[in-house]
């Protein structure tokens, strides 16, 4: 069984190798079109000063972030394009940075912005979150023609999201296209050029490739996650998230514990309790339905999530669990961040960003071996 000998009992360990193989594979399925490699909320909780660069190395075109911190951050890292969407009119534009333009207020930050930006409209075709309305079309696209004329913004494309790309059998997300489609065209009539548009994400990249246009824009399949559940497209996950076992104690039948008295033992057997809790990503609603992995073996955590530390039922501890082994909560050696969120009633997406607080992360080369 294995034994951990890290400083820190808990670790998100992240694959290096796994992102360059599952930024190459993106990078083929995109074929012509560049590819916008999504790193937002640091990489989606992977760290964007480790996979930026192998991203970079591995066939990334440009980087996608959210916020313009995001992008100052990723921007440090590398030579390519940075493309931020989620920012307010009120803030400094850094120069460099390509940006989302959502409202007109947007647009008129650009226009009076000190010099020329690279500015991508975005248009609502049925998300109904950020970007243009229909009804705002004509007149947006028309002012920002006036604007790029007059040397104040360049319109680089346009772009949009996808509100249903992860339901194949769905028809929104060729509704949505078709609102694309005819965005563009009007952009063109106003005296546009979009000549780099963008709409496809992870799973509209993998099953829509008459949406590809000039550019994709994945983001989850980078590291590892299938997009749409049940199917599999070779995706290597790069996280795993494990921590070490502090004790292991015996614990009599009808004996509760944890907060509330909200379980008690069935049996007499025993009890494994891992440093890990709710202000380091595990939820408290995740409470009965919980399960790590020790030694290839899963055990329940029962109990009430604490702030730093959950309790694993291990019955009769058949396979002699001790303190010092190896507790995986999703990743190699247990559940998969898919299988760990179907237990607790939530997307792969939020499961590989919940690891924080305490936890430490930790990296593996691409020539590394696997512990």
């Amino acid at each position: 069984m294995a034994h951990l000998t890290r400083m820190s009992p808990l670790v998100a360990r992240i694959d290096l190798s796994a992102i360059a193989h599952n930024t190459a594979l993106l990078k083929k399925q995109a074929s012509a079109a560049r590819l916008v490699c999504v790193v937002k909320a640091d990489a989606y909780n992977h760290g964007i000063g480790r996979c930026v660069p192998v991203m970079e190395a591995n066939g990334a075109d440009a980087f996608g972030v959210a916020t313009l911190a995001e992008a100052r951050a990723v921007q440090a890292l590398t030579s390519k394009p940075v493309i931020a969407w989620l920012w307010s009119p009120q803030e400094a534009i850094p120069e460099g940075i390509e940006l989302a333009v959502a409202t007109k207020e947007h647009l008129a930050s650009l226009i009076d912005a000190p010099f020329n930006a690279t500015a991508y409209l975005k248009v609502d075709t049925g998300m109904h979150r950020a970007g243009f309305t229909e009804s705002e079309w004509d007149d947006v696209f028309a002012q920002a023609a006036a604007a790029e004329r007059d040397g104040h913004v360049r319109v680089a494309g346009l772009m949009s999201h996808l509100a249903d790309a992860d339901n194949p059998d769905g028809d929104y997300t060729s509704l949505q296209a078709a609102r694309f489609r005819d965005a563009i065209a009007r952009a063109r009539a106003a005296g546009l050029n979009p000549v780099c548009n963008h709409l496809a994400n992870s799973p509209a990249t993998w099953t829509r490739p008459d949406l590809v246009f000039e550019q994709v824009r994945p983001g989850v399949s980078l590291y590892g996650m299938e997009p749409i559940p049940g199917e599999d497209r070779g995706l290597r996950p790069a996280m795993t998230w494990a921590a070490t076992i502090l004790a292991v104690k015996p614990l009599a039948a009808g004996e509760p514990v944890s907060y509330g008295l909200t379980w008690r033992a069935p049996s007499d057997g025993y009890t494994a309790l891992v440093p890990a809790g709710y202000a380091d990503g595990i939820a408290r609603s995740w409470q009965g339905a919980m399960q790590v992995t020790i030694g290839g073996h899963r055990y329940p955590v029962v109990g009430r999530v604490c702030m730093d530390q959950i309790i694993v039922w291990l019955g009769e501890n058949e396979h002699s669990v001790r303190a010092g082994d190896e507790a995986v909560l999703f990743g190699e050696g247990g559940m998969s961040a898919a299988e760990f969120a179907d237990s607790v009633g939530t997307i792969n997406y939020e499961v590989i960003c919940a690891p924080k607080g305490r936890t430490r992360r930790e990296y593996l080369e691409p020539e590394q071996e696997r512990p």
